[in-house]
């Protein structure tokens, strides 16, 4: 028996390969307002409630810090959010949406909705909600190993 995993039964391609074209997609709708796609990731974030601190955004991205602040440094150039420091702690920035930046909420989100409703198309509403349950199990069972994994 081979142990070679064929790509049509492998949960990671398939989840790659999905992603990938979310996020082709996606890069096309936000290419039209002149916008990185890695700018979306925070855009979601801050648009649920700004005034959070890089690590925050990090996290909730799950993406580096270093790239984090090349992404809101460029962000800021753009005039989509601005820094200021913590007033309690003055080590601390803390990145805010601009009047631009939320603007974009209202634009952005409905490609957001265009594109989950083509991918769904012709897809029981039970079978989309068992397969967000899922992946939300599988995700969690990874960051899981990912934290029993030793450091090095």
């Amino acid at each position: 028996m081979s142990l070679q995993l064929f790509p049509t039964r492998s949960l990671g391609y398939q989840v790659r390969r999905c992603h990938r074209r979310f996020d082709r997609l996606l890069s096309s709708r936000l290419a039209r307002h002149g916008l990185d796609t890695g700018f979306w990731y925070y855009l979601r974030v801050l648009w649920h409630g700004d005034g959070v601190n890089q690590k925050y955004l990090s996290d909730a991205t799950g993406v580096a810090e270093n790239t984090t602040a090349k992404l809101i440094t460029a962000m800021e150039k753009r005039g989509l959010v601005t820094r200021t420091r913590d007033r309690i702690d003055r080590r601390q920035l803390l990145i805010a949406l601009t009047d631009s930046g939320r603007a974009l909420e209202q634009e952005l989100l409905p490609y957001a909705v265009e594109i989950n409703s083509a991918a769904t198309k012709g897809i029981e509403p039970e079978d989309v909600e068992t397969c967000l349950s899922v992946l939300n199990r599988m995700s969690e069972n990874l960051e899981r190993e990912l934290l029993s994994q030793p450091e090095g």
